[in-house]
């Protein structure tokens, strides 16, 4: 029999709209797409050398529950290099993407019924996860004040208590980011709290005014979650990574090897290669800056004026009250009548959801200006139209 914690979890709107663009695409209709947080370019050149070479000369079979010892060293490597911040290897965990990160830190960093704060609006997956695994998603309402980020005094006003923060920066719908003071603020409330503090790095690389702070310079303790699919443009190779404080590492690899036994073995081959193409990864975070661009100059033209500040990732998070009540309805609407496939609001926020859409700008400049050329004349968002 099913779990009621699993019968309760709700549909990812994301891949529903992604489902139904596919299917107009099927039967011959145009899409721009832009619903899916999914980069538009392929693996890195090296990687998708590496990978050929590991499929002549390696045994693709099993290997060590937390990812391959190269593999490890490549990511503990990344983390000098890039950040400053040294990370012993023994710290580093390799999972299948950042979901089996999310599963692992859930399951190894708290009591079963025991809250997470989460900010709303936010990536829905946050709360499914917890939900099925009898943990409680604390939603809580961040707003343009707050460049939609969770504070310290903000989370006071929770009624119940929790045992953990889950933060994004930057973050996925809104793109914003915490500053250094700002993190630092939130960490030590936490570790004063006793609650554990979970920093989605997942963005990191993809930021356009200043780079994001990697938790690891503010503490030890916190556990880090990051992922391939992103900044290294390698969504379906299902690899991801954590870093973990060292008194949960023992537990975290026997749930890895319970749950997964091991993390895809071609992809953590080819991945080794990816911390060697940064002049190719970083010409990807050229092509999002001038898609941000352009949306961020064109959609006030067309009256969605209220967006988020879009500090990173590559996703443009606007307020469509204007214009709707029902940002599901509207997004069907869009893709129907304009081929401009977007994800609505209600997918990261619950209760406020419905005044927002999410315009991911992860693709080609072509098919961003194309969808701009086609909702100039749609209805749907001229004044009034509600």
């Amino acid at each position: 029999m099913a779990s009621t914690s699993g019968r309760e979890i709700s549909p990812f709107i994301a891949m529903e709209v992604l489902k139904a663009a596919n299917l107009r695409e099927q039967e011959g209709g145009e899409v721009f797409h832009m619903e899916v947080g999914q980069p538009g370019t392929s693996a890195p050149s090296k990687v998708l050398a590496a990978a050929k070479e590991a499929l002549d000369n390696q045994q693709i079979g099993y290997t060590d529950a937390l990812g391959i010892a190269p593999l490890r060293e490549a990511i503990a490597r990344h983390y000098k290099e890039f950040y400053g911040v040294t990370v012993p290897m023994e710290r580093v965990v390799v999972t299948t993407g950042s979901s089996g990160g999310f599963l692992l830190s859930f399951l190894s960093a708290f009591e079963k019924g025991a809250g997470v704060v989460l900010a709303e609006p936010g990536y829905p997956a946050y709360r499914n996860i917890l939900t099925s695994l009898d943990l409680v998603p604390v939603g809580l309402p961040c707003h343009a004040e707050t460049n939609f980020q969770p504070t310290p005094e903000l989370i006071d006003k929770l009624p119940d208590p929790v045992s953990g923060l889950l933060v994004a920066s930057p973050s996925n719908p809104t793109g914003t980011m915490i500053k250094r003071d700002e993190l630092a603020a939130l960490i030590d409330y936490c570790a004063g709290r006793g609650l554990q503090f979970i920093s989605d790095e997942i963005y990191h690389g993809i930021t356009y005014d200043e780079d994001a702070t990697t938790a690891l310079e503010l503490t030890d303790e916190a556990i880090v979650i990051n992922s391939f699919s992103k900044y290294f443009s390698m969504t379906g190779w299902r690899l991801g990574w954590m870093i973990v404080p060292e008194r949960l590492v023992c537990f975290i690899e026997k749930l890895a090897q319970n749950l997964f036994i091991s993390p895809p073995a071609l992809s953590q081959y080819a991945a080794i290669a990816a911390f060697e193409c940064k002049d190719e990864l970083e010409e990807n975070v050229k092509n999002y800056a001038r898609n941000r661009k352009i949306l961020l100059e064109e959609l006030p033209k067309l009256g969605l004026s209220r967006l988020a500040a879009a500090d990173g990732a590559f996703y443009v998070y606007a307020d469509v009250r204007d214009f709707t009540n029902d940002s599901v309805a509207f997004c069907k609407t869009m893709l129907a009548e304009t081929g401009v496939a977007a994800t609505p609001g209600l997918d990261f926020d619950p209760h406020r959801g419905n005044g927002y859409v999410r315009f991911s700008f992860a693709g080609s400049t072509a098919s961003i200006n194309g969808a701009i050329e086609r909702l100039k004349d749609w209805p749907g968002i001229k004044k009034g139209s509600r």
